[in-house]
């Protein structure tokens, strides 16, 4: 193998490790949930995923967001301290996504909460709690 080959096949596998780590870091801030459990809202997963420096939550495809008057998004953080977020249903849709406010330090599971009815609809737990 001449000096070029060389030289090529090290800066190749440099960017390979590169990317491998790159990947490694973002798998390592997105966390999946169980699946949904409860009387209406038993379906779907939750994950938990980092961007620009937000702890955001998303529900998945197959998620369906029950037909209840005031289903609400709640989080369980690993003290069992619980927090009230926002509504999935709004004008004009639904949202299947939240930005989690930065006074909350974990979560260990996530709850679709009726607001009318005050009742939990169903939960989904994380594996260990994720920040």
């Amino acid at each position: 193998m001449n000096r070029i080959t060389r030289t090529l096949c090290v800066a190749i596998a440099a960017m390979l490790i590169a990317a491998g780590a790159a990947l490694a870091d973002h798998n390592k801030d997105h966390h999946k949930s169980s699946m949904f459990a409860g009387p209406k809202a038993n379906t779907g997963t939750v994950s938990h995923l980092r961007e620009n420096g937000r702890s955001i939550l998303r529900v998945s495809e197959d998620f369906k967001v029950p037909d209840t008057p005031a289903p609400t998004w709640r989080v369980v953080d690993a003290k069992g301290n619980i927090h009230t977020l926002e509504a999935f249903k709004i004008k004009g849709g639904e949202k299947r996504e939240v930005i989690v406010p930065a006074y909350v330090k974990d979560i260990a599971k996530v709850e679709v909460y009726c607001a009318w009815a005050q009742v939990l609809l169903g939960d989904a737990k994380f594996s260990s709690p994720v920040k």
